[in-house]
């Protein structure tokens, strides 16, 4: 693929600047930042970076807390045609120079300047990490070749060491494109960015936003669970676009109830890394009263696949089980069953996706087996093979029945905790729940619940139990159940962290 392919979501913000060089690019910490002053910033990423003389067959890891300068920094990657990993900024040292050793970087960099606070800290910790990687150490070029890489992003590492995931300036495109479409991106309009910088969520938050011209209203990271900040930066700046995890919704329900705001410019309120709780759904209407809702599916290595738009919320048409949708345009979906073969009709099995957005492959590629999946009675077409239980309805639409990691043994009956999890749920008093399955020499496994509850309505373990008799089986029913009333823990990503609740069972049982 040549340069100019490399460098089009750069020519198509250069264009944007030429055009509308005083309208605001980026709001951040209530001031907005121009078009002409991102521009000056990226072109002068850009000069430092072909002053350092840096290999363009290498790839440049960042080092980034989200800022202007960081978006400056990008962009000036993608003006040079460097390829660039952009790991989170909470991993550990040791894990970063893992991974820049992994991807071959010739040089970590960090933003610098005035409106990014932290640059000093940032530019330590880079030099901590950065070292010449050993050539044994490298992984690149990933699988088909480098020339047409531009990010390289990373999945949550919730199972050992971050996979690192190519993506294609071709597939960056194609997906800005769709987004901008499918929610009316364009200049003018305000879309809200909740993500940190190295989520996949941004493709669609900063940069289909910055490709048509609209203006990226940045959430502080340091600030994103605080609702009153989030609600004002709603309502402040005008935001007509807004895609979040749940976590964000519940917040802004919470300050709705406080004060009865409401975000009458929002025009798409778009949920998406997590399942959002019914309870959450049925109040949207009243934060958003000029919206349409959706429900969006997807993940890293595949960005957006299946999108489902709510309908008659208004009305209290709220489901129980939320769909994850349809096949977005260009996406084919397959739903595989046990045997091996492609789900015909209504029923149950694995979610296999092909997007024109995918990935070609993690980085190292001894990973790809049993997760890039190619299929040779589909024309030899790779899927991802996502993991997730997913149930088609004769609409065609698909519901998340749970991971298939998320499944274990009780008395030898095959459990999901998901399930159990959306029972719950179900509860009008329950907020949020996290299940998971603890270890018993009896039963082999044994279910416990934590529970967060609404702080003004009585919930107790024994009315639990009597909602979810109703809807699971025996062996479903979880053996402890503890009822909270603050926030779960949290990962990085804004969903419930089980792990912290099962380190913290652990805990408590060996101290009796």
């Amino acid at each position: 693929m040549s340069q100019t392919a490399l460098r089009s979501l750069a020519d198509h913000f250069a264009d944007q600047a030429e055009r509308r060089p005083d309208a605001a690019a980026l709001i951040w910490d209530g001031e907005p930042v121009s078009y002409d002053e991102l521009a000056a910033m990226a072109n002068s990423a850009y000069a430092e970076l072909e002053d350092s003389r840096l290999p363009r067959d290498r790839p440049v890891g960042i080092r980034a807390k989200k800022s202007p300068e960081a978006i400056a920094l990008i962009l000036g990657c993608l003006r040079g045609g460097y390829p660039f990993l952009l790991p989170s900024i909470e991993l550990a040292p040791e894990t970063l120079a893992q991974l820049f050793a992994q991807a071959g970087t010739s040089q970590v960099v960090s933003p610098h300047g005035p409106r990014s606070e932290s640059a000093a800290s940032l530019r330590a910790l880079v030099d901590d990490v950065r070292s010449e990687p050993q050539a044994s150490d490298s992984e690149w070029p990933p699988v088909g070749g480098g020339e047409d890489v531009t990010f390289m992003l990373t999945t949550s590492g919730s199972t050992g060491l971050p996979k690192i995931v190519p993506l294609t300036a071709a597939g960056i495109d194609a997906f800005t494109d769709w987004a901008a479409e499918q929610f009316e991106i364009r200049p003018g309009t305000v879309v809200a960015n909740y993500a940190p910088l190295n989520f996949d969520l941004c493709l669609l938050d900063i940069w289909a936003t910055l490709k048509h011209g609209g203006c990226v209203a940045m959430v502080d990271q340091d600030r994103a669970t605080q609702g009153a900040y989030l609600a004002d930066l709603v309502n402040d700046n005008q935001v007509n676009v807004l895609q979040a995890v749940p976590m964000l919704y519940r917040l802004l329900i919470d300050v709705n109830r406080e004060d009865g705001r409401t975000f009458p410019t929002v025009r798409h309120v778009i949920a998406t890394g997590d399942k959002i709780p019914a309870t959450s759904l049925a109040e949207l209407p009243k934060l958003f009263p000029n919206a349409r809702f959706y429900n969006v599916y997807g993940c890293t290595e595949t960005n957006d696949s299946l999108i489902h738009e709510f309908r008659g919320l208004e009305e209290g048409n709220v489901p129980t089980n939320v769909p994850v949708g349809q096949p977005i345009s260009g996406v084919i979906a397959r739903v595989q069953t046990e045997d091996g073969t492609a789900l015909e009709g209504t029923g149950t099995g694995e979610f296999m996706v092909w997007t024109p957005f995918q990935t070609r492959g993690y980085l190292k590629s001894s990973l790809n087996q049993g997760k890039f999946v190619t299929l040779e009675d589909d024309n030899g077409r790779t899927y991802y093979k996502s993991g997730d239980i997913v149930r088609r309805h004769e609409d065609g639409t698909l519901t998340l029945e749970g991971r298939a990691d998320f499944y274990v043994k009780v008395r030898g009956v095959r459990v999901s905790t998901q399930v159990v999890e959306q029972a719950i749920q179900e509860h009008p008093a329950v907020i949020e729940v996290a299940v998971i399955a603890v270890p018993d020499d009896l039963a082999g496994a044994r279910l416990h619940a934590t529970v967060r509850r609404e702080a003004d309505v009585k919930l107790n373990s024994l009315m639990l139990r009597q909602h979810c008799a109703t809807r699971l089986a025996r062996t479903e029913m979880p053996s402890t159940i503890e009822i909270v009333t603050e926030p779960l823990p949290k990962t990085s990503t804004g969903k419930v962290d089980r792990k912290a609740i099962a380190a913290e069972l652990e805990r408590s049982r060996a101290n009796g």
